[in-house]
């Protein structure tokens, strides 16, 4: 026997270690990434969880069952340009429900709520929320006050057949 080392098996030993371990961190990598997406899908469950429950807290029922005592968009609007312009703590108690539309918008829009979602919890509620909203915002703050709100509401409109916008 002589020492002569045979350079293509180890060539071809170092070619099959190589294979394999590179199909290992393929497997690696597609696990963690499926990790990443699982991590994701069960945070953006739980901030929509939160979320969805701030409609039922006191607080904004409290702004929901007030909004809802108003006749319409025009005695909205007339009640709340008084309540802002004169600082008043209702117009406080209102700011929740404009808030908390605006902050959902904007978490839709960074891509941390599905529309479809919203659609199925809150489409035509947000819808004629905006309608009875629109009038009192516009006269309050003026046009481009709670624009993400409008935007979403636009985006319920744009993908529902046969709701009027306006």
């Amino acid at each position: 026997m002589t020492g002569a080392v045979d350079w293509s098996e180890v060539t071809a030993i170092a070619t099959w270690v190589l294979a394999v371990g590179l199909l290992g961190s393929f497997g690696a990598a597609a696990f963690a990434a499926q990790q990443v997406r699982e991590a994701r899908k069960s945070r953006e469950a739980q901030i929509a969880a939160e979320f969805f429950r701030r409609w039922n807290d006191d607080a904004l029922v409290e702004a929901r069952r007030m909004v809802g005592g108003f006749k319409s968009a025009d005695d909205l609007r007339d009640a709340y340009v008084e309540y802002v312009a004169a600082n008043a703590p209702e117009a406080y108690v209102l700011y929740r429900e404009l808030d908390y539309f605006e902050q959902l918008a904007a978490l839709e829009s960074r891509g941390a709520f599905d529309l479809e979602l919203i659609r199925m919890l809150l489409g035509e509620t947000l819808i004629e929320r905006w309608k009875m909203w629109r009038p009192a915002i516009l006269q309050a703050h003026g046009p481009g006050s709670y624009p993400l709100f409008e935007g979403l509401v636009e985006k319920l409109r744009g993908e529902d057949a046969g709701v009027p916008s306006g």
